[in-house]
């Protein structure tokens, strides 16, 4: 009777075990992916700011060389020059930006005031044939306009890596472990008519 007890509480115990490994295991196998797939936004967030920031760095030369044909065009090189400042202020808290939905729309309205003073400076352009004819504009207005490509490229894959990452955690049990371990669900691009739009840059 007694061995016959025992017998029945390894029996018991051997199948807590076993579940408690399995349940472990399964929590890992899901940390983990987490894990992963939070990499994967944060990488896809680099490229981002990657093509950002050329754009960033390309604005300086574009300003100047339009200013040699056009420089009492004040007003406009002014809201380009004040645009830049704002957007490149968001580049010092990218991991604020990243985790939080308020600060994120902050750094895409900065984002869509530049293009928005880039568009108004291109319009001046067309007021100097002879601009348009310079190398060096045309130079810069090629690697724009593939710095604006890239930023429409690289948004989309961010938010395509953030999307699966955001289904991923929300879906149950996996919501549990998600908030358990603060894995916090990450912003989309959200296209906007007017603000979002690409300055053209070709003539």
């Amino acid at each position: 009777m007694k061995n016959r007890f025992l017998s029945g509480c390894f029996i018991v115990l051997a199948i807590v075990v076993i579940l408690v490994i399995i349940a472990y295991s399964y929590g890992v196998g899901i940390y983990n992916k987490m894990v992963t797939l939070d990499e994967g936004v944060k990488e896809k967030w680099s490229q981002v700011e990657n093509v950002y920031q050329r754009r960033f760095d390309l604005i300086p030369n574009l300003v100047e060389t339009v200013k040699g044909y056009a420089s009492h065009e004040q007003e406009t090189f002014t809201a380009v020059t004040e645009a830049r400042a704002q957007a490149g202020g968001m580049f010092n808290i990218s991991e604020q930006v990243l985790n939080d939905q308020q600060m994120f729309t902050r750094f895409q309205e900065a984002q869509a005031g530049l293009s928005g003073a880039l568009q108004r400076l291109m319009v001046v352009v067309e007021r100097y044939p002879e601009l348009k004819a310079n190398q060096n504009f045309l130079t810069l207005q090629d690697q724009l306009e593939g710095t604006e490509n890239r930023i429409a490229v690289e948004r989309q894959r961010f938010n395509e890596t953030a999307r699966a990452y955001n289904t991923y955690i929300k879906q149950f049990p996996r919501a549990i472990l998600a908030g358990w371990f603060k894995f916090r669900e990450r912003p989309y691009f959200q296209s906007a008519p007017e603000a979002e739009t690409a300055p053209r840059v070709e003539f």
